[in-house]
């Protein structure tokens, strides 16, 4: 069902240097391109404060148009919002009847991915949609869970949608090869589909693999790499609990031929090297940075990031990626998400607590700190022009910066 609010303009294509159109950034590695002249968290400026629904999705920003999904009774929403001001410029909704198992959240994980004048969002029941992004009219819909026959997962479809080569790919979890599938960004159509694996709550990452493009999935079962245009299988990893009640969710993060993967529940962390398609370990361990859900950040060859169970309590870390070689760590500093931004940590906690500390791997001093939103903060929040958009439970707010 669509709403139109205000006159539904179509937006301009071209992608500005200081949007956040998906999952951790343009680069999905969590780094903030654009200038950072300015940043402090000492005099934040709230710019607006926005009533919202259920869900651990977290905000899009594109040409000055913020996308949010989320849950409002018994439907799954898109809305499109002025960033400047959180005005509304147009909803789409359809029903859902997800229900979690454990009591949790029942609103979409998965964050929004904004491509050109496309959005595309996935719903915790694994319906994804393609919508038209200046008016949020729907242009095509795939029940994934009955498409690809794919059993419920712990917590949902989580995967944030990667979109690249005009294909939309997704660490779907189906039967009968349908693990990881990519489709027509344009019509939805299937184009591919490989592997046998269960889905994680990881999203799919593009890199360049000894001088070729592939596509990364970091499944429940572990690392699969894959061609981007027909779904070839290039190699893979094994990487995963022993226990069944475990997650894969933090993404992988690349550097040159090596790829790093993290994940808790006594799996931990290894470094891999590829070569000739041949994943080979560098080295492996759960003393280093183990991450519950959170991806870190990488500057000059280090990690920065969250090691540990989320409900135990986890410690902030910088870890040298080539050794995994622990730099310093603050215990007890609590679960979060960050940002790297011009040579800056910007570290969101659980608690709503936002941390500003130089990515520097001789120590971790914050430089300033400042609430920006009561707990539980989960979603990952995104930095577009200078401002922090971030929601929490029944909440998004957007903190201008610098």
């Amino acid at each position: 069902m669509l709403r139109f609010v205000g006159s539904g303009l179509l937006v301009a294509a071209a992608l500005f240097a200081a949007d956040w159109p998906q999952l951790l950034g343009p680069g999905r590695d969590g780094l903030y391109p654009d200038s950072t002249q300015g940043l402090t968290l000492r005099s934040p400026k709230l710019l607006w404060k926005k009533p919202v629904g259920a869900g651990f999705s977290g905000p899009a920003v594109v040409g000055g148009r913020l996308i949010l999904f989320h849950r409002q009774g018994d439907k799954e929403v898109v809305e499109s919002l002025d960033a400047k001001t959180g005005v509304r410029q147009w909803v789409f909704e359809y029903d859902t009847t997800y229900k979690d198992d454990f009591g949790f959240d029942e609103g979409p994980r998965a964050t929004p991915t904004v491509v050109g004048n496309r959005v595309y969002t996935f719903g915790a029941e694994g319906t994804l949609h393609g919508l038209e992004l200046g008016t949020g009219k729907k242009l095509w819909r795939v029940d994934t869970q009955s498409k690809f026959s794919v059993k419920k997962g712990f917590f949902g479809a989580a995967g944030s949608p990667l979109v690249e080569n005009g294909l939309v790919y997704l660490n779907a979890g189906g039967g009968n090869g349908a693990g990881v599938v990519a489709l027509d960004a344009e019509t939805g159509a299937t184009k591919w589909s490989a592997v046998n694996d269960h889905a994680s709550y990881s999203s799919p990452v593009s890199a360049v693999i000894g001088g070729a493009k592939c596509i990364l999935f970091f499944t429940r079962e572990g690392l699969v790499a894959v061609e981007p245009l027909k779904g070839t299988l290039k190699f893979r990893y094994p990487w995963r609990s022993r226990t069944n009640a475990s997650v894969n969710a933090a993404l992988p993060v690349v550097l040159g031929d090596r790829i790093f993967l993290t994940s808790s529940y006594n799996t931990g962390a290894v470094l891999l090297e590829i070569r000739n398609n041949v994943a080979s370990r560098v080295w492996a361990g759960d003393e280093s940075l183990s991450a519950h859900y959170s991806t870190p950040v990488l500057k000059d060859g280090y990690l920065y990031g969250f090691h540990g169970r989320q409900e135990f309590g986890q410690s902030f870390r910088c870890v040298e990626m080539n050794t995994g070689r622990v730099m310093w760590s603050e215990e007890r500093f609590g679960a979060g998400s960050v940002i790297l931004a011009g040579g800056k940590l910007i570290v969101l906690k659980e608690t709503g607590e936002a941390v500003l500390a130089a990515a520097n791997p001789k120590a971790f001093r914050v430089e300033a700190s400042a609430t920006v939103l009561p707990r539980v903060v989960r979603s990952f929040p995104a930095l577009a022009a200078g401002v922090l958009y971030a929601r929490n439970e029944n909440s998004l707010v957007a903190w201008q910066l610098f």
